[in-house]
């Protein structure tokens, strides 16, 4: 079955770089937005970055979520229970059995735009 057209793209937010270590090891460094002057500039791009930080924490978070659905599967023989997967992620039990069932619905492809 072909999968139906995507009526909304995903927004491309500006690629998340990777600091230098020695970069990273200064508190006051940050994706260089110290060494910018100009506000309208600075502003700009620390928009950006936020934006590329959420939709990257939303990616993460669905990763996460199709994870613990997988994980949980009960046709799996080494299956987890919702207890294991939430001491695993740090999560409680009720948001580990919320993550399950976000999962699930992802892998069936409910809740994808």
């Amino acid at each position: 079955m072909a999968e139906p057209e995507r009526t909304q793209r995903r927004l491309r937010p500006a690629p998340l770089l990777f600091e230098p270590t020695t970069a990273a090891a200064d508190p006051e460094h940050f994706f260089d937005l110290e060494s910018i002057e100009d506000p309208r500039e600075l502003l700009a791009r620390a928009t950006e970055l936020t934006l590329a930080f959420r939709a990257a924490t939303d990616r993460a978070i669905e990763f996460q979520a199709i994870a613990a659905a997988q994980l949980a599967d009960p046709h799996r023989f080494d299956r987890l229970t919702a207890a294991a997967i939430a001491e695993r992620a740090e999560w409680t039990e009720d948001y580990a059995k919320k993550m399950v069932e976000f999962g699930r619905a992802l892998l069936r492809g409910e809740l994808r735009d």
